[in-house]
């Protein structure tokens, strides 16, 4: 399901402080061993969904950084996979094409803006749609970052932010002077209602103007989702935000302007060859708004 969400799940590690020992380089092959204590369904299932949807259908969506990523990193995938199924691969890979056609749009009118990954993990956002000249900003926990610099030593025009959400000081890190996109992907699911208000008015206070993509939940988007978390191993955490209309935002914060909320799947391409059954699922999710792309400007 789309609520493996990101990566590194900070509500959970920020609360509780969860000290990650993560990647140990393997001596003979130049893999990479992984070791994150619980929470490597959250961190790898999204980097796994890229990967195998790029390998099988690449005509969708191609992603030949995670396919590289997926390589360099000895782990068995295998229950991530099985916990994913076809339907929960699509949705980190429908989240993925809608965040890359929101961020693509966007540099087209400001080619040198700063674009910040919130909750980067292991994303690869930055290899599919760089224009060679916008500056890109990954946030992330402090081990989640480590790992990522391991695996991922940072392009030109990219800045890694060892730091939390919740931190303002990172703010400050950003150079604001020719326009700000912000991407937010699997990340607010992990905490509070009122967590989530607070973090939209910080972006408000210290990015004015800014645009800023995230997916959001239904109440039953997330029912759904945390069972579908059980599956991929992840046993102790739940995905706590849910909202299914952007709207209720601008109650809580008068600069928050709703520009745009859709399914996350829709006009996503579809293969015939996925069958009627994927097809009425795919139906279903679009009818019902379960899982939804938020466009707002703060």
């Amino acid at each position: 399901m789309p609520l493996t969400g990101h990566h590194f799940v900070e509500a959970q590690s920020y609360n509780s402080n969860r000290v990650l020992d993560i990647l140990q380089p393997f001596e003979e092959a130049g893999a990479m061993k992984v070791d994150l204590h619980g929470v490597e369904g959250t961190l790898l299932a999204p980097l796994w969904g890229r990967a195998k949807f790029s390998r099988e259908y690449p005509s969708v969506f191609n992603d030949a950084k995670a396919i590289e990523l997926v390589e360099q990193i000895d782990y068995d995938f295998s229950t991530i996979d099985e916990g994913l199924r076809f339907e929960g691969t699509l949705m980190i890979v429908a989240r993925a094409i809608q965040f890359d056609d929101k961020v693509r749009t966007y540099i087209a009118e400001h080619p040198t803006a700063s674009v910040i990954n919130l909750g980067a993990g292991l994303d690869t956002t930055f290899y599919r749609i760089d224009n060679s000249s916008i500056e890109w900003y990954d946030l992330d926990l402090p081990n989640v970052i480590d790992v990522r610099r391991q695996l991922l030593p940072e392009p030109d025009r990219t800045m890694y932010i060892s730091k939390s959400l919740f931190d303002v000081g990172w703010c400050r890190d950003i150079h604001t002077g020719n326009g700000v996109f912000i991407i937010c992907g699997g990340v607010l699911d992990w905490f509070e209602d009122s967590q989530v208000k607070r973090f939209l008015s910080l972006l408000a206070d210290n990015f004015p103007g800014a645009e800023v993509v995230l997916n959001a939940q239904s109440r039953l988007g997330k029912l759904i989702g945390n069972f579908g978390l059980r599956r991929t191993g992840v046993k102790k955490m739940s995905t706590r935000w849910a909202l299914k209309d952007a709207r209720t935002m601008m109650k809580w914060d008068a600069r928050i302007e709703v520009l745009d909320q859709f399914s996350a799947l829709k006009n996503i391409p579809r293969d015939p060859a996925w069958g009627t059954q994927i097809e009425r699922w795919m139906n279903f999710i679009n009818k019902s708004r379960m899982w939804n792309i938020f466009h707002l400007r703060v």
